[in-house]
């Protein structure tokens, strides 16, 4: 009887993987490696380091969408290796993109006939549909100023100081002016009154934000509109608006549908929102719409034929998955205008609770407004001796991420900790939430103060006083001194951030 064994380049399928060399090696940074490892060996190093990311739903930091029904992720699954921009191998998911944009259009008062195709787009986010909307005011009012024989060379869009960095992107790659309304204290979203009077010849839009990432507040689309206007009137520029509704949009029209922020406003030219944001779809699918074909310059938009059939296309970007856009229509036919209103109540309402508590505890004073998005922002009355910052950084450990910063221009000296309320933030949640800030707050009660190990060497009073030198020394104010420890906390956490945005 003859016995014999095959031969194999390594014993490695002996051992379990943790008793495997790709174990104690480290992974590789910079270089690819030199040889392949197996499937599962580098399936479970990658998963372990992993397991050192915060829980995406207890990331309240973020306004972007963590929990899917089952079925919706099967969905997903099943698209995940389609191409979007393959629209003639893939014209079913074209189609559920077209839709959406309808429904979407519909939902915002577009003025489009029941069955008439609207004009809209799906993109990666609002990041790029704002990009393509501020393209097209650009494109817009170039051609006008041509016509007239005047300058073109000098845009400028108007907005509050409260926008996100994308504005600030479109204004940087596309070379066009950003004029920033600036915040005061207890006014923390763009005054009407002060943008319209900003507005000059060379403005191509007003940006006004449904759910300021900063409190969640809504802007008064309604007054900048009726403002505007009568600017129009007096000047004859014809200055338009944009709505960066990325967080609000799939809100108001739900919970309070007689607010005119929208289509029904005539200076509202068009509409970003994020279908991963409270649209209830994973990351990666925003969306931009426009009043009318008239308001998307015809040149912007390129047509292809080299997929198998003539596709015109306006993105920034070519290829992109399809499953973010197939979710976002489950998630319309699958919830209806009745699911939304109830998963946005549901919102607002652990938002109160979560509102309440902390009213509570004594300690904070609320930012956020009761009209907007479903987030709680708050202060602390009192940071003579500990910080916003300190609070957020306590909280980690319980494996809460609660982001702490500081407010823009002209109201840097006000910090606030922020929550986002999403679907999936329950009120046992919320009542967790509060009874561990209330855990901190007795802990960082009991500690040394930061603030005054980093203020020890100024004496809070407004005069002066000789100091053992004989020398003046001037004084700094309480008010003075926690706008000191302000930026201190701010380059203390910048300094904790690495990689690129």
């Amino acid at each position: 009887m003859v016995i014999s064994t095959a031969a194999t380049d390594s014993d490695e399928n002996l051992y379990s993987t943790f008793a495997s060399r790709y174990v104690r090696t480290a992974l590789p940074r910079f270089k690819m490696p030199e040889n392949s490892m197996p499937k599962d060996a580098a399936y479970q190093v990658i998963n372990d380091e992993l397991m050192l990311d915060g829980n995406p739903r207890l990331n309240l930091a973020s306004f972007v969408t963590t929990w899917m029904e089952p079925e919706c992720n099967d969905l997903i699954m099943a698209s995940i290796n389609k191409n979007y921009v393959d629209m003639d191998e893939y014209p079913v998911t074209t189609e559920l993109q077209n839709r959406c944009v309808n429904i979407i259009a519909h939902l915002f008062n577009a003025p489009v006939g029941e069955k008439e195709t609207a004009v809209g787009v799906g993109t990666v986010g609002s990041s790029e549909a704002i990009m393509l909307a501020g393209l097209a005011f650009k494109r817009k009012w170039q051609n006008k100023r041509k016509a007239e024989g005047k300058p073109y060379d000098k845009p400028n869009i108007v907005t509050g100081a409260n926008v996100q960095v994308c504005w600030e992107k479109f204004a940087r790659y596309f070379e066009v002016e950003l004029k920033e309304v600036k915040l005061t204290e207890g006014y923390y979203v763009m005054d009407p009154v002060k943008a319209v009077e900003m507005v000059d010849e060379n403005t191509i839009c007003v940006a006004a934000i449904l759910g300021s990432t900063l409190t969640g507040e809504f802007e008064d689309v309604k007054l900048l509109n009726d403002l505007l206007s009568k600017k129009n009137k007096e000047t004859g520029w014809n200055t338009p608006i944009h709505v960066d509704a990325a967080s609000g949009g799939f809100i108001a029209p739900f919970i309070w549908p007689d607010l005119e922020w929208d289509f029904r406003l005539p200076l509202v030219k068009s509409i970003n929102v994020s279908g991963h944001k409270y649209g209830l779809v994973y990351a990666g699918v925003g969306w931009v719409v426009w009043r009318t074909k008239e308001d998307l310059p015809d040149e912007l938009i390129f047509h292809i034929n080299y997929l198998g059939s003539d596709q015109p296309t306006f993105t920034l970007n070519f290829s992109k998955g399809s499953s973010q856009i197939i979710a976002q229509y489950y998630q319309f036919i699958r919830l209806g205008f009745e699911g939304y209103k109830r998963i946005m109540e549901n919102c607002l309402e652990n938002a109160r609770v979560l509102r309440e508590g902390l009213e509570k505890t004594g300690r904070f004073d609320i930012v956020s407004k009761d009209k907007g998005v479903p987030l709680v922002a708050f202060s602390l009355k009192d940071s003579s001796k500990h910080t916003v910052f300190e609070i957020a950084e306590s909280l980690r450990r319980f494996g809460w991420i609660i982001p702490a910063y500081t407010m823009p221009a002209n109201a840097q000296h006000v910090a606030v900790l922020r929550v986002v309320v999403r679907e999936d933030f329950n009120r046992s949640l919320a009542e967790r939430l509060v009874s561990h800030i209330e855990q901190v707050l007795k802990e960082t009660d009991s500690l040394p103060s930061r603030v005054a190990v980093q203020a020890s060497h100024i004496v809070t009073v407004d005069e002066t006083q000789d100091n053992m030198d004989g020398q003046k020394t001037v004084k700094k104010s309480s008010r003075e001194i926690q706008e000191e420890v302000i930026l201190y906390w701010r380059r203390h956490a910048s300094d904790k951030r690495t990689g690129t945005c």
